[in-house]
């Protein structure tokens, strides 16, 4: 691969959610200071919302591996695309929980409740995080709030975190769990990174894995990256990673546009992108002339009124 081309210890540029290479960037820095001080407070539900590939994931691990470990119990579950008594059995096998092979939901729940109490008792908290929570379906959702019914007089035993896309507002608008959305005190929103913020990204990234070289990555070609990806991180990961690659194949030791042009090409996420905005310019280009045409016509009528006004003057 191209590392010991740049001078790089590791790729920088992995889809992987590496906490290693975390960007605190404005809108994830925030979110992770919100989940933190919510989490401390003994908060029930928090949310946090996020397109596709700005980075949920990697916050989520981030966050989870914030949290003082003698003080919190986490639980991880990446895909919550389960009914019911399938996520009761989620929770009980990431919280290490022993229980008999055929056992039903009301004595699983049992054992939940009673793993909660003694965990409280030891002076922890017990906090759970559903990654792409915008699929779990609506009974699931509601088992979940019954979960976390149990509490004490001065906090919940049970947090839960639901990092999700956009879809994840509208599943939560419906009437059957508003109970659930009522109980979302704290909401975090993931934004994409603007033009610096791509400039300081990619900088970071190549840092971490061990860059200590000239500039590698130009403003114009930043630019490039930026304008291709829309400031997305995982898009601005997969162009970085695929303009290395070229500039590797021809040997050069900075990248130049058409380096990032050959990725922009080789990534189908981005051709929805370059579409939409070649129909825009399409679309301009094609009223420039209309334009121009409408203006010389008025012109011509301007002088015909003219020269009529002139000729019945005399």
């Amino acid at each position: 691969m191209y590392g010991t081309h740049f001078g790089l210890q590791e790729l920088p540029f992995t889809i992987t959610p590496d906490t290693s290479f975390f960007f605190a960037h404005s809108s994830h820095q925030d979110a992770l200071n919100t989940l933190l001080v919510a989490a401390r407070s003994g908060e029930g539900f928090m949310k946090v919302i996020g397109e596709v590939g700005t980075g949920k994931t990697l916050l989520c691990r981030k966050f989870m591996g914030t949290l003082e470990h003698h003080e919190f119990v986490t639980a991880y579950i990446p895909n919550p695309y389960l009914q019911p008594m399938t996520l009761l059995f989620a929770c009980a096998d990431e919280l290490g929980i022993k229980y008999p092979q055929h056992i039903n939901q009301h004595q699983l729940l049992k054992l939940l409740n009673r793993y909660l109490i003694d965990t409280y008792a030891e002076g922890k908290r017990v906090l759970l995080c559903l990654d792409e929570a915008q699929a779990i379906p609506l009974e699931t959702l509601e088992s979940l709030r019954l979960l976390s019914n149990l509490e004490t007089e001065r906090r919940k035993l049970l947090q839960v975190v639901l990092f999700g896309q956009p879809e994840l507002n509208a599943r939560l608008d419906n009437p059957s769990i508003r109970q659930l959305k009522q109980r979302v005190s704290f909401s975090c929103q993931l934004s994409p990174l603007s033009l610096s913020e791509v400039e300081f990204y990619i900088s970071h990234r190549l840092a971490v894995a061990g860059y200590r070289g000239p500039r590698l990555f130009p403003h114009k070609v930043v630019k490039q990256i930026y304008r291709a990806s829309n400031g997305i991180p995982r898009l601005v990961n997969i162009l970085a990673h695929k303009s290395l690659m070229a500039a590797f194949g021809e040997g050069a030791r900075v990248l130049a546009e058409r380096h990032v042009r050959m990725a922009v090409t080789d990534t189908e996420s981005t051709q929805g992108v370059r579409s939409v905005k070649a129909k825009i310019l399409k679309y301009l280009t094609a009223l420039v002339p209309a334009a121009v045409i409408g203006l010389i016509s008025l012109f011509n009528l301007a002088l015909s009124g003219a020269s009529l006004i002139a000729g019945g003057s005399v």
